[in-house]
């Protein structure tokens, strides 16, 4: 999909999510995120016979570290919760080869000046039930049972122009998670902590998503978020190998009624 398909897509369900909530004692808003993470990559790609090298992004390719927004839209009635996330993740660097390199079925000589791309772009819907919910505790205590599907609509491309050389491949994939999370009140309605975990591992591949934040209400309807947030995604099938690891702090706004 093109970003502004992606926008459009992301648009229009969010305003359903929101359109589709009963009328009655419930919550909705939208969050924003900008995150921070390190990052490590790790691709292969064979085809037409010829096996792919073993590249990392940063020490083969000279990719370096970004940071990326998150838009969420979410609502609440009573222990349901359902929410809408999306999160476009983009990589590009340029080096020259030290080495000869095979990716996809093409060769790229030891010299090339080469640049590289890496899209992931994600789009996750969430399902939680609260199944504890303790408000004598702290400032309340509870656990939500979750239920996630994240699609992924990735892009790996290495172009050399001088050589008039370029491969590259895509991976599309809806990824059904699983997981639990937990929220803790610290200060009356002011000061909370929230973590969560979500997870799948088939057939050599995994994804593993965690985070942990706390957020402090200044105002009523508005919160300010400060956390940190690890994803984990390998995926082994066919003649593409791709793993990638993101870690790092984020900080983040809600407004919600």
């Amino acid at each position: 999909m093109k970003r502004s398909q992606w926008t459009a897509l992301f648009c229009a369900l969010a305003l359903l999510l929101l359109w589709d909530m009963p009328v009655g004692a419930f919550e909705i808003g939208a969050r924003v995120y900008y995150w921070f993470p390190a990052f490590k990559t790790d691709v292969k790609a064979d085809n037409a016979g010829l096996a792919g090298t073993d590249l990392n992004l940063k020490d083969n390719l000279g990719v370096g570290t970004e940071s990326f927004p998150s838009l969420e839209a979410f609502g609440a009635w009573g222990d349901h919760h359902l929410s809408l996330t999306y999160t476009p993740v983009n990589y590009s660097g340029s080096t020259t080869l030290a080495n000869l390199v095979n990716f996809n079925g093409q060769t790229f000589a030891a010299g090339a000046t080469v640049d590289t791309d890496l899209k992931l772009r994600m789009l996750d819907l969430e399902y939680r039930y609260t199944f504890l919910d303790v408000e004598n505790i702290l400032a309340g205590f509870s656990l939500d049972a979750i239920g996630q599907i994240k699609y992924i609509d990735g892009e790996a491309k290495m172009n050399a122009p001088a050589a008039g050389t370029e491969a590259d491949f895509t991976i599309r994939a809806p990824i059904p998670m699983v997981g639990i999370g937990a929220h803790i009140g610290l200060l009356a309605d002011i000061l909370e902590g929230r973590a969560k975990v979500t997870g799948v591992a088939y057939s050599g591949s995994y994804l593993y998503e965690a985070l942990a934040d706390i957020s402090l209400t200044p105002f009523p309807f508005l919160d300010i978020h400060a956390g940190y947030k690890v994803i984990k995604i390998r995926i082994d099938r066919n003649d593409v190998f791709l793993d990638s690891e993101f870690t790092g702090p984020y900080v983040g706004l809600t407004v919600s009624y």
